[in-house]
């Protein structure tokens, strides 16, 4: 029988837990960022830009070209990949500029 990498180092990973994207659950894992849970749940976008509304997601999944950016936790520009997904987190797409009502 196989043995798992968690196996053979005998780590027991906490369970999993839920966060929300836009009204939908999806599973994230302790120690996982906001976009790579996003990522694990099979969605790819979550911005639009400021120009023409194309969508965007993880990029260089590092925090240095800021296509992540989501509203987390009713907090825009949010750099999805440097944050850590905790349970209970709301992340709503972010559109343009994320400051919607301010005049700019």
């Amino acid at each position: 029988m196989a043995r798992t990498p968690a196996d053979l180092v005998g780590a027991q990973p906490d369970p999993p837990f839920p966060i929300h994207f836009d009204g939908r659950t999806v599973t994230a894992l302790h120690g996982q960022s906001v976009a790579a849970a996003l990522w694990g749940a099979g969605i790819l976008a979550w911005r639009t830009t400021r120009n023409g509304g194309r969508p965007r997601g993880a990029f260089c999944g590092i925090g240095q070209c800021y296509d992540c950016l989501a509203t987390i936790n009713g907090e825009p520009n949010r750099r999805a990949c440097l944050v850590p997904a905790r349970p209970g987190d709301a992340i709503t797409t972010q559109e343009g500029h994320g400051r919607a009502g301010i005049g700019v």
